[in-house]
């Protein structure tokens, strides 16, 4: 079985939601321009989850899409199913000894089509969307820890003004940060100050 992009881009698309829309509804072209997927193609996407129930939509100046229920009640092998159908990597008549095989009470390649069938369905129906959400919010945090803490330091200085002749430097803080001594803080000082500024998810 080969999931087609429909199918790919629906379950990235899901996972997007569930990163970005916990506290309010987000908008098609935010998704689309995160996960590089064309808007309208995405329209269509959306418009086939809303009708099985797993997003929802608002209108208005605040309006866009939510998931239509919790992410750990969202099951990968659902979601496929809406957007793919059929997820048999097999279609053997042989299985359902349904009479159109004349052939199923003797034939033992049925059995292999079998457990290949049931070992797909077995897989995407266990594995929850919510797993795969925590899972993206693990991978963007090793990302962003693995960018090292001289990236850090020199974005943390462009965002609150140590940029200085185009030059990021750490000296640049002295001159807008004075402790209760009027000295420097300190690179010890600011470095604490950025571990602790928020992550955001891309």
């Amino acid at each position: 079985m080969k999931l087609s992009t429909r199918a790919r881009y629906g379950l990235k698309a899901l996972i997007d939601l569930g990163l970005h829309s916990a506290n309010e509804a987000i908008s098609l072209q935010s998704i689309a321009e995160r996960q590089d997927i064309s808007t309208s193609y995405l329209e269509q996407l959306m418009a086939m989850l809303k009708k099985a129930g797993l997003v929802k939509s608002s209108r208005g100046a605040y309006g866009g899409y939510q998931l239509g229920k919790p992410a750990d009640e969202i099951s990968v092998g659902e979601v496929l199913r809406v957007l793919e159908g059929s997820l048999e990597a097999a279609a053997c008549p042989g299985i359902e000894n349904d009479g159109t095989c004349h052939g199923s009470d003797v034939c033992v390649a049925k059995l292999v089509w079998k457990r290949i069938n049931d070992s797909i369905t077995s897989a995407v129906d266990t594995l929850m969307l919510g797993q795969l959400i925590e899972e993206s919010r693990r991978v963007h945090e090793e990302k962003m820890e693995s960018q090292g803490m001289e990236e850090n330091v020199r974005t943390y200085l462009n965002k609150t003004g140590g940029q200085e002749n185009g030059k990021n430097d750490l000296s640049g803080q002295c001159s807008n940060t004075k402790n209760s001594t009027g000295g420097c803080p300190g690179n010890a000082a600011i470095f604490f100050r950025i571990l602790w500024q928020p992550v955001q998810y891309l």
